[in-house]
């Protein structure tokens, strides 16, 4: 055995009863496919001690379980068998609570036991709640049923959960402050298993990132290296949090939802799913890769329901070239080993390529005999953070990212940097050379992504690959990914032309509002004092000519909105300020809320500064429950809304930077209240009825 390290002995008193030997587990793991948790809980449960001969009889306390109380699948007859001959036995198994309605009552299963109605006490899912949802496992004694008028065989008389039940988040943020980032960065990688003082900080890093997905919701990332580095580990192993599934079974029903059973699918109740040999994929129905696309671009798609899911998606998988070739080649990228069903379209969602030609292949010089935390409360630790916590506005103040950031760059950046915080930093931020070591390292693997959808783009989409960052002290570093920092073929790739035989229609990489040019709006002044003509966008010299307007809507006119007025002069804008003395009520804030959906249509805003009254009758609580609902949703569209509140403010105006200035009589609130929320007008600000106001449109120079 070796001896305690500095590290082993802060982490045992620090975090006591949470961590354990590493070297215990894999003793044990090889010969069996136990999940690692729950290895590590019997572990935790026998040999929870540092003197040898107690480990040795722990150890043979952990197999003899496994041998007498875990259930393998090809041995489910048995199982049952051995609960009807002596009445009860206590198993290890995953245990699922389902409620059915027509009986009115619930059942239980368990994975292997190959029963689906296994009466089970109110008790149990009450204090359990999760075996409700996705279950849970646990040590759980049946007992044999021998009334003959009962619908079922087996009971469940005692459950205890190997999981952990509850996670004081709290506690853990308390222990982080014990560490240094180096320490914490080195007890995150012993409880993976890994020796940190043999790895590189560079290796350390791609290591910390595989873990992204299962902290940071909504995170899409690939990873392409050989056989054998691990890369499914944390999906299969890890995280009870996590599933882990084949190329074969990425369908609609199973993914996304079951029209039939008109049930959510795998991303409504894992946190993570995990395509393993994402090579070998295959899609039958073209749908499915479409909902993947909208999913992976906002957390949400149709599927004869709108359904919102938080769920990450990781792609890991082979490459069999040589890096290096492939780099040099004017023909070939390091998306190769990808079906053709995964486009470019679905590429640029990808937050971070991880290189993982550059992982150490599995080995036992890799392996830690140091102490990590029991895994299952690590994993813990990261489903609370992707659960509860948010790290993007705090990402979002802090970073600031070249001119050759685009809008899903910016996106990907941001969300790697989060992650790193919420696995490296939960207790607070990190320093600004720590910071600038996570925004270097997710730059890098977000222009692995460019580069690579550069080479197959025979246009310039994606040309601007040049991804940099600027440091505190206010210089800007360009980053670049060392396999191709040197190779021309991917940094100045040749432009092939597409043969006419050749051509076919390709979907093009949909861009997030922030950056895809978007019709300024759908209608526009021919002159000022002309009534609003609805019809087809006006050509861009005509919209880019603006002129000063100055003109009144009479009551009961029709065919203003806030996109038909503003909106033309939002284009180039990217910070807009409105000062309105009453956004307080609730159609009051639904209006403002159209408003941003005008600007968030521009495609250039990146914050929207709200300048608001109140008085004694303001529902304050209220209003800001309603503005901070809208400030994480504008958020995830990765625009900051500031909002001030003014007691005295009277006037009414919007400035945008590009120098508009918009002054409408009475602000936002200028519509009639439609006498039925079903008649016309009701929804489509374009036809709503309007009250008499006077609208002014001018530049700060003609102010």
């Amino acid at each position: 055995m070796n001896p305690m390290d500095e590290l082993d002995k802060k982490l045992n008193e620090t975090f006591d009863g949470k961590v354990l030997r590493k070297d215990l587990l894999h003793r044990i793991k090889k010969g069996t496919n136990v999940p690692t948790f729950v290895l590590e809980f019997l572990l935790a449960k026998y040999c929870a001690s540092n003197d040898q001969a107690e480990l040795d009889a722990g150890m043979e306390a952990v197999l003899s379980s496994l041998q007498e109380n875990y259930v393998r699948p090809d041995e489910a007859n048995a199982a049952q068998s051995r609960v009807a001959t002596k009445g009860k036995h206590r198993f290890i198994d995953k245990v699922h609570v389902r409620y059915v309605e027509k009986e009115k009552r619930h059942w239980a299963s368990l994975e292997n036991f190959n029963s689906q109605r296994i009466a089970i006490g109110e008790k149990f899912y009450r204090d359990n709640d999760r075996l409700l949802e996705g279950g849970i496992w646990a040590e759980v004694t049946l007992v044999h049923n021998d009334i003959d008028e009962d619908d079922y065989a087996f009971s469940i008389e005692e459950l205890r959960p190997i999981q952990l039940t509850r996670f004081d988040f709290a506690r853990y943020t308390e222990g982080r402050a014990a560490f240094t980032r180096n320490e914490w960065l080195a007890a995150v990688l012993r409880s993976v298993g890994l020796e940190p003082t043999k790895l590189s900080q560079r290796v350390k890093m791609h290591f910390i990132a595989r873990l992204a997905a299962l902290v940071e919701p909504n995170y899409n990332y690939i990873e392409l290296g050989p056989r054998g580095t691990g890369k499914s580990y944390f999906f299969s192993e890890f995280s009870p949090y996590a599933t882990l599934i084949s190329g074969g079974q990425a369908t609609k029903a199973t993914l996304f939802y079951n029209n039939a059973r008109r049930k959510v699918g795998l991303v409504g109740y894992w946190d993570t799913v995990a395509f393993d040999e994402v090579g070998g994929i295959k899609v039958r129905d073209p749908d499915t890769i479409q909902i993947m696309k909208d999913f992976m671009a906002n957390g949400r798609f149709s599927r004869g329901a709108e359904v919102i899911a938080d769920a990450s998606l990781s792609f890991v998988g082979n490459i069999d070239v040589s890096v290096q070739q492939v780099v040099n080649s004017n023909e070939h990228d390091l998306f190769q080993p990808l079906p053709p069903e995964l486009d470019l379209a679905v590429m640029d969602r990808f937050a971070a390529y991880i290189p993982g030609w550059e992982m150490p292949k599995n080995s036992s010089d890799f392996l830690t005999s140091n102490y990590g935390f029991i895994t299952d409360y690590l994993a813990e630790a990261f489903h609370y953070q992707f659960k509860h916590t948010n790290r993007y506005e705090e990402v979002s103040k802090r970073i600031r990212l070249g001119k050759a950031i685009e809008g899903r760059d910016e996106k990907g950046i941001k969300k790697t940097v989060c992650a790193f915080l919420k696995i490296l930093h939960p207790n607070g931020p990190p320093t600004d050379d720590e910071f600038e070591e996570y925004v270097a390292y997710a730059a890098e693997c977000r222009r692995r992504v460019k580069e690579q959808m550069n080479k197959r783009k025979p246009d310039d989409e994606f040309a601007r690959i040049g991804l940099s960052y600027f440091k505190v002290s206010g210089e800007e570093v360009v980053v670049f990914c060392p396999e191709s920092k040197e190779a021309a073929a991917t940094q100045y790739p040749a432009r092939r032309r597409l043969r006419q035989s050749e051509a076919q229609p390709t979907e093009p990489a949909e861009a997030p509002p922030s950056a895809q040019p978007a019709p300024v709006a759908p209608v526009y002044y021919a002159a000022a004092n002309a009534p609003v003509q609805v019809g087809a966008v006006p050509p861009l010299s005509v919209l880019t000519a603006l002129k000063e307007q100055h003109f009144t809507i009479l009551y009961g006119d029709t065919g203003y909105s806030y996109e038909s007025i503003i909106g033309p002069y939002l284009q180039g804008a990217r910070s807009v300020v409105i000062e309105d003395p009453y956004i307080r009520l609730q159609h009051q804030i639904q209006n403002f809320v159209r408003f941003c959906e005008t600007a968030l249509k521009a495609g250039t805003v990146k914050k929207i500064t709200l300048i608001t009254g109140h008085d004694d009758k303001t529902p304050l609580a209220e209003m800001a429950e309603k503005l901070e609902e809208l400030k994480q949703s504008l958020l995830e569209l990765d625009v900051e809304l500031e909002v001030k509140l003014n007691p005295k403010i009277h006037d009414r105006e919007i400035r945008l930077d590009n120098g508009w200035i918009i002054k409408i009589g009475r602000g936002l609130d200028f519509y009639q209240k439609p006498s039925s929320w079903f008649e016309v007008g009701a929804h489509d600000l374009n036809l709503r009825k309007c009250l008499e106001t006077k609208v002014d449109i001018f530049t700060e120079q003609e102010e």
